[in-house]
């Protein structure tokens, strides 16, 4: 199989927000009114980075890069670049997709010649989480935070 990594184009917006809430919803990731931000992908592609992997049957998972000065940035300082919003089809699991688009994050933030690539994932993502730490990301619990009363988010770096 094939799968290249980019930008999503503008008539795959729809159906890359769409992915998301699924991939967040089937593993009971959406708390609260976050299935709203997931499905925002045309105004993620305008305010940051929207990344896809796809094949020729589609979309197979997406995530947000945010650069400075992105309002999708959530930990983020001037020197590192930061991803959310990783999402991967159902179809898709178990096929290297989110390490996939975790490393073209990392290849990114080299591009743009910062040090550093942050991260939050809710404390329950433990698969996500072994990924994470996989690539050679560590902790980061002095910019742990909570959005919402219930969602503890554990922050993650990756030093380049």
């Amino acid at each position: 199989m094939t799968v290249d990594i980019r930008l999503a184009l503008p008539a795959e917006y729809d159906a890359a927000g769409e992915l998301t809430v699924e991939a967040y919803t089937h593993d009971g990731f959406v708390r609260g009114d976050y299935a709203r931000t997931l499905r925002a992908a045309a105004d993620r592609a305008a305010k940051a980075e929207l990344w896809v992997a796809a094949d020729a049957t589609g979309l197979l998972g997406t995530v947000t890069y945010c650069p400075r000065g992105s309002v999708y940035r959530e930990i983020g300082l001037d020197d590192e670049g930061e991803f959310r919003m990783l999402g991967v089809a159902g179809r898709a699991r178990g096929l290297g997709i989110g390490t996939a688009l975790t490393e073209r994050c990392i290849e990114r933030t080299r591009e743009l010649g910062l040090a550093r690539l942050v991260m939050s994932s809710a404390d329950y993502m433990t698969t996500a989480h072994r990924i994470y730490e996989r690539l050679g990301f560590v902790r980061l619990p002095s910019r742990d935070w909570s959005p919402i009363a219930g969602v503890d988010l554990y922050a993650f770096a990756l030093d380049l």
